[in-house]
């Protein structure tokens, strides 16, 4: 990456995915996918042009993902993940919206805490985030579930179940656990993770700052 005065860029080489291993490919479709979600999952605010942009990201990740973690991946869907990966996080679609980012504060934590991979601790979170905040994120939640997923069957809360469904087997699809008892953590746990948000002043996390910190520790909970 170069920065100057000017201009920040990056120059994005798929072959240099040839060298990692699964496990990072992995990683990598999930935590680009997670940076769409938090800047996609809040509340509507008619950003047509963002919703879906963001949409197709998420729909191209959930297709390529599993691909990329064959040995015969080829270039070009290396690329497309690479390309995905760099549209998720550069600016573009966060542009206007409100943006969450509560699943990567509590994602951080865990992964100082416990050495978790940071795509891993963004797939034990956000599912459980979803849920604890399903009344909040209600209405972008219902346009997930029919755009992303073509979840169009059932009543309000049976759709939305099935979407965080999708999404927590997507991320196990991968090899991504998605539970906190996958790690051997538990109540316990939950306790320190909780202190380490309150010294870190992460006390007011999400798009409408209300993710206290027993919300998170009913997100971590949730998590078990």
């Amino acid at each position: 990456m170069v920065q100057s005065k000017a201009a920040l860029f990056s120059v994005l080489d798929p072959n240099k995915t040839f060298s990692l291993p699964t496990r990072q490919l992995a990683n990598g479709v999930v935590d680009a996918f997670v940076h769409v979600m938090e800047q996609y999952l809040t509340y509507p605010v008619n950003a047509q042009v963002q919703d879906r942009f963001a949409e197709c990201l998420l729909q191209t990740l959930i297709e390529i993902g599993p691909k990329i973690l064959e040995d015969s991946a080829d270039y070009d869907t290396r690329a497309n993940l690479m390309w995905a990966a760099s549209m998720a996080l550069n600016g573009l679609i966060g542009a206007g919206v409100p943006q969450d980012w509560s699943t990567h504060l509590i994602g951080h934590e865990l992964t100082a805490l416990y050495g978790i991979d940071h795509a891993r601790t963004l797939a034990i979170v956000l599912p459980a985030n979803l849920q604890v905040c399903r009344q909040e994120k209600r209405e972008k939640l219902l346009q997930y579930a029919a755009r992303v997923w073509q979840i169009v069957e059932g009543d309000e809360e049976q759709r939305i179940d099935t979407a965080i469904a999708r999404t927590r087997a997507f991320f196990e699809q991968l090899g991504l656990p998605t539970r906190l008892s996958d790690y051997e953590l538990g109540e316990t746990d939950i306790e320190i993770i909780i202190t380490q948000l309150k010294s870190h002043n992460l006390t007011q996390l999400g798009e409408h700052k209300n993710v206290s910190l027993e919300i998170s520790r009913q997100i971590l909970e949730t998590s078990i």
